[in-house]
C-alpha cells in the first residue's frame, strides 16, 4: 500500500492517528521506531521470485503422484475456481485475524478487516504490538495452511481443482513470505524488540529499546 499513490481511507486515518498515538508513548518509554516498508509494484518480482521454490514443490509432488488430467477443464471449471479463489482470499485475511488474536491481549478487538477498492484487495491487520515470532507466524500462517493444505488436498484426492487453488494460495502469499524474510533479517542488539502491522502500509514497525 503505498500512501503517495492513494488517499487514505478513514479507517486507515484512525488507524494512523491510533498508531502516531501509540509511537509517542513508546518514545516516551525509551523505545526507538523502525519501519520496514515493501513498495508492493516495486516487490512483486521478487514475491513471485521467494514463491516459485514452493509453486516448483507443489508441482512436482502432484505431477508424480496423480499427473494431471486436463479433461476436465471447461468454463464451469473455471467459474468455480474463480469463486473458490475468492473465498480463499477472504479466509486468507481471517486466518491472519484468528491468529494474531491468539497472542494480542485485546485478542479478536485489536483486528481489523477492509478492502482496498481501487486494486479489490481484502486485507487484515493488527492493532497491537506483538513478539517477533507471534508478529511473523501471523504473517506466514495463512500461505502455510491454505497453500500447504489444499496441496496436500490435492495430492490425497488428485483434484486439479485444488491444485490450482494450491498454487494460487501459495504465490498469492509472496507479500506476506516477503514480510518474514524482512522481518527474520533484521537484527537488532536491543534488548527489548516488538513488532507493529504497519496501520496503512505493506509492512510493518519495529519498537526497540
Amino acid at each position: 500500500m503505498d500512501n503517495d499513490t492513494r488517499k487514505l481511507t478513514e479507517k486507515e486515518l484512525k488507524r494512523k492517528n491510533d498508531f502516531e498515538k501509540l509511537n509517542a508513548e513508546m518514545q516516551q518509554n525509551g523505545y526507538k521506531t523502525k519501519n520496514i516498508i515493501i513498495n508492493t509494484q516495486q516487490a512483486k518480482p521478487l514475491c513471485l521470485l521467494i514463491m516459485l521454490p514452493f509453486m516448483a514443490l507443489a508441482f512436482w509432488i502432484y505431477h508424480n503422484l496423480n499427473g494431471f488430467d486436463l479433461d476436465c477443464l471447461s468454463l464451469g471449471f473455471i467459474a468455480v475456481l474463480l469463486v473458490l479463489i475468492l473465498c480463499l482470499s477472504i479466509l486468507h485475511e481471517l486466518i491472519h485475524g484468528i491468529t494474531w488474536s491468539l497472542f494480542a491481549k485485546n485478542h479478536f478487538h485489536s483486528i481489523d478487516f477492509g478492502i482496498i477498492w481501487s486494486s479489490f484487495s481484502p486485507y487484515c491487520t493488527c492493532s497491537e504490538p506483538l513478539k517477533k515470532w507471534q508478529y511473523l507466524l501471523g504473517t506466514a500462517m495463512p500461505t502455510l495452511v491454505l497453500g500447504g493444505g489444499c496441496t496436500v488436498a490435492a495430492v490425497m484426492t488428485n483434484r486439479l481443482l485444488i491444485f490450482l487453488l494450491a498454487e494460487y494460495m501459495i504465490v498469492s502469499g509472496g507479500g506476506d513470505f516477503l514480510i518474514v524474510l524482512k522481518g527474520l533479517l533484521h537484527h537488532t542488539d536491543k534488548k527489548e524488540s516488538v513488532y507493529y502491522d504497519h496501520p496503512y502500509e505493506c509492512g510493518f514497525v519495529v519498537f526497540e529499546k
